[in-house]
């Protein structure tokens, strides 16, 4: 194997960038050429593609987004779109690839294996929702985000006596949520993983009153439905008027942690080890400390399990 190729798709995550330069550098260091694809399958389609050297990576560890761009592609899905995607990575004699991104990236890594090309993927998404990885690259940044709001929400809920309502990303998936909600001091945490009836929030909010307490935080996850709604829901249904607070894409940018730098360090040139050990199909994550890696089959089959003990924890110290 003499060239190997790396690109990112899906929602940009802070700690990509680390990965590609990961990537690159590792790549380089074992005799490699390494191809930068940009804008995803779009521009491997396309033939956006570029030799990078060590340069081309440099001062980028800590930047968020990515310095390959990201695009949806949906000819890429079509048989004839990926075809023209193997005849671009044939014209650049590019023999393998690195894929860096979600379930949706991972997909269409898996079809390039298929199709005889080795591919590795890397899992970026600050959702935390890819099984056989503990932690995505993107996650605690995003939660540091989310933390940081919550913090500054705090203070002028406690300054006006208030009940807020703040929505996090993490589609389907209530990590965020969870997380930021039990590093938050959240009086409640609504995400879909745990059946949460409003009675019980209100429920709540009712029993902090008659202690003397005069406001509250409640995290939502965009999976359960919008902040507004649960608003809506509180002031027909109890009359408690609240402020809300939707985060937003503000969650998927801004300086990556140290701890996603090193993750995405860690995987990124995993998945380099990996292809020189000639395997293909799978995706490198880190499970107890450990970097691992599963059959991409596997990943798109199971499903994301939360901790369901910092579900309990949560509900235990909101109390």
């Amino acid at each position: 194997m003499k060239r190997i190729g790396v690109l990112t798709s899906g929602g940009d995550s802070p700690g990509m960038n680390a990965a590609v330069r990961a990537v690159v550098r590792k790549g380089i260091y074992h005799g490699l050429e390494v191809f930068g694809i940009y804008q995803g399958y779009s521009g491997l389609i396309a033939g956006n593609i570029k030799k990078l050297e060590l340069g081309s990576v440099g001062d980028i560890i800590q930047r968020g987004g990515t310095i390959l761009y990201s695009a949806r592609c949906e000819e890429f899905k079509t048989e004839e779109g990926r075809q023209k995607a193997i005849e671009q990575l044939k014209k650049f004699g590019i023999e393998a690839l690195v894929v860096i991104g979600g379930d949706g990236s991972f997909r269409g890594a898996q079809k390039l294996t298929e199709l005889g090309y080795p591919t590795i993927g890397v899992p970026g998404t600050i959702d935390n929702d890819i099984p056989g990885t503990d932690f995505t690259i993107g996650f605690d940044t995003a939660l540091n985000t989310i933390i940081d709001a919550i913090d500054k929400i705090r203070d002028t809920a406690t300054s006006h006596e208030r009940t807020f309502i703040i929505e996090v990303m993490g589609r389907d998936a209530g990590d965020l949520a969870l997380w930021a909600g039990l590093a938050g001091g959240a009086e409640s945490i609504m995400i879909p993983e745990s059946e949460t009836d409003i009675e019980n929030v209100i429920e709540r909010i009712q029993q902090g009153h008659a202690r003397g307490k005069k406001h509250s935080i409640i995290v939502v996850a965009e999976g359960i439905g919008s902040a507004s709604e649960v608003a809506r829901k509180l002031k027909e249904t109890a009359k408690i008027e609240t402020k809300v607070t939707v985060l937003g894409h503000i969650q998927r940018g801004g300086e990556a942690t140290a701890f996603d730098r090193v993750l995405a360090s860690r995987l990124g040139a995993g998945a380099v080890d990996l292809l020189l050990k000639g395997e293909a199909g799978l995706m490198v994550g880190v499970q107890n400390s450990e970097v691992v890696a599963h059959k991409i089959d596997d990943i798109l089959t199971d499903r994301h399990q939360l901790d369901k003990q910092l579900i309990q924890l949560a509900k235990e110290l909101s109390i």
